[in-house]
């Protein structure tokens, strides 16, 4: 389709997930503690970090943030996807984006983007997050990829493939990393990878596809859509009825360098 050679930033990234908030809260999986303490790590005592969690949607990663004791502003511009969000003392719901989050410069110490960036437009998102952050303070992006390791887990992804409205790749982040490691603001991008699994009955793996905003939700394709996920279903399940989507979780940290190196 010739909007697959568009930026995902023009294809509404705004409303596209209105229709798609309960099935998100629902089913979307989680990410691995291991993944949400490396985003903190080296940071200080958590309790004391304001992180604000940028396309934040249903607030998973926001708790899991907010469960580690930092104060977590969960910006998501969807009214219907922070309707949808489940509460978490720690954790306080704001209408923003990422290119204009609202808040005053150099107040957060942390930014996270969780399965949200491809959405951004990266010179103006990272100029954003330059501007909330003070020097030392972090950018973290992770996405939840499918593990094609996993036959499982590539037979799920090709049904998805053929039903999806356009192109999925999300194993290719270069373009997310290329946009920071060549911003003159952030240091070199490192990277972590850990190993995930979500575990699902057919309704919740079918609930999980609806969640994503390619999947269509009626007609000929529906139909099709939902007779292939019952096969793979039928192919795949254990003894108790669920099958597991296995996951690679990969993360990105890059830090806001000191504006005295800039002018070196």
């Amino acid at each position: 389709m010739a909007s697959n050679a568009l930026p995902l930033h023009t294809l509404n990234p705004l409303g596209r997930f209105s229709d798609r908030a309960q099935d998100y809260a629902r089913y979307r999986p989680s990410y691995p503690q291991e993944a949400i303490a490396a985003i903190l790590a080296d940071l200080g005592d958590p309790r004391s970090l304001v992180v604000v969690d940028v396309g934040a949607g249903t607030g998973i990663s926001s708790r899991l943030l907010g469960a580690q004791g930092a104060g977590v502003i969960a910006l998501e511009p969807n009214a219907a996807m922070r309707e949808a969000a489940d509460p978490h003392p720690r954790v306080s719901f704001l209408s923003g984006t990422a290119e204009q989050t609202g808040l005053a410069d150099g107040s957060v110490d942390v930014v996270t983007c969780c399965q949200s960036f491809h959405w951004f437009n990266p010179p103006l998102a990272l100029a954003e997050f330059s501007r909330i952050l003070p020097p030392g303070g972090r950018v973290a992006l992770m996405w939840n990829d499918w593990d094609l390791d996993d036959p499982r887990t590539g037979a799920y992804r090709q049904i998805v493939q053929t039903a999806a409205s356009r192109t999925i790749d999300h194993h290719d982040h270069t373009q997310a990393i290329d946009a920071v490691e060549q911003h003159p603001d952030f240091s070199a991008v490192r990277h972590l990878a850990f190993a995930y699994g979500q575990t699902l009955t057919l309704p919740e793996v079918v609930g999980r596809s609806l969640s994503a905003s390619y999947i269509p939700r009626e007609g000929r394709a529906h139909a099709q859509f939902l007779d292939a996920m019952a096969a793979w279903h039928r192919a795949w399940a254990a003894s108790d009825d669920t099958v597991t989507l296995k996951y690679v979780t990969n993360l990105y940290l890059s830090e806001r360098v000191d504006d005295a190196d800039d002018a070196i």
